[in-house]
């Protein structure tokens, strides 16, 4: 293998969307890309069973990160995928959801192309479609919502985001990263104007085994987090079409308190 400091030994990265977890949601172009990988650099959001389609030879990176805690600062992760495409390897940087949704995949395309590399996206299923699509939750509806948008709960400080407009009736909005910020969220969202007994669901590790669809109402969202103990990854769905969803179905209990929230409320 070439010197990694050898600029002319070209290989090329291929940024690959893993989905929100289940592996039968990769798409056929991903399965490809992971079977001709030398190096696989992942995060802490990719399933195992994903991790297993790689082949026995090639090497495996983690650079998994935590709340609060970047094992590895996004900078060094750069310059690691770059080191390595640099020695003529494919280089496959895989990432949980779609890469360019909160996945940080643009700033990585940026860095490969300022080193005159060569790099490739092929997208994935992101963590609001799966968990969405597993909870019967339409993000949009002809008769209830025309408009639907993400926001992530946790990026550069709650408070610097401008989520005017955002929620409402006959709007969805998905929070990701929002379960350290439930709290935060209902009230900056009321603040706004949304009403507290908009309907909302936590979609907790969508796709994956134990998953939940917890349902309740904005003003109860941070005591329900709490309350059920709710862990990431899950993202947060504000907006009507969260009672299309069968979260009633497998959650009775949550609808019965929500309907009772309601009553208080009003």
């Amino acid at each position: 293998m070439a010197n990694l400091l050898d600029p002319q030994a070209r290989g090329r990265v291929i940024l690959v969307g893993a989905g929100p977890g289940d592996p039968g949601l990769l798409t056929v172009r991903a399965v490809e890309a992971l079977k001709a990988a030398d190096i696989v650099v992942h995060d802490g959001l990719v399933d195992a069973r994903v991790l297993d389609l790689v082949p026995e030879g090639a090497q495996r990176i983690s650079v998994a990160k935590k709340r609060s805690r970047h094992t590895v600062p996004q900078n060094e992760i750069n310059a690691l995928i770059v080191a390595h495409v640099r020695t003529g390897a494919v280089v496959v940087r895989l990432k949980g959801g779609d890469p360019f949704v909160f996945g940080r995949g643009g700033e990585e395309v940026e860095a490969v192309r300022a080193a005159g590399l060569r790099v490739e996206v092929i997208p994935g299923v992101s963590a609001a479609l799966g968990c969405a699509a597993e909870a019967m939750l339409p993000l949009t509806h002809r008769d209830w919502s025309s408009a639907v948008s993400f926001v992530a709960g946790q990026c550069k400080g709650l408070s610097d985001q401008n989520w005017s407009g955002l929620a409402g009736k006959g709007r969805t909005l998905v929070i990701y990263m929002g379960v350290a910020t439930a709290n935060a969220i209902s009230e900056k969202l009321m603040a706004d104007g949304v009403a507290p007994d908009m309907p909302v669901a936590v979609l907790e590790r969508g796709t994956l085994d134990g998953s939940r669809a917890l349902r309740t109402l904005l003003a109860d969202l941070g005591p329900m987090v709490e309350r059920e103990q709710v862990q990431s990854p899950a993202i947060i769905v504000v907006g009507e079409v969260v009672d299309l969803s069968d979260a009633e179905d497998r959650l009775g209990h949550w609808a019965r308190r929500a309907h009772s929230i309601h009553g208080t409320i009003a």
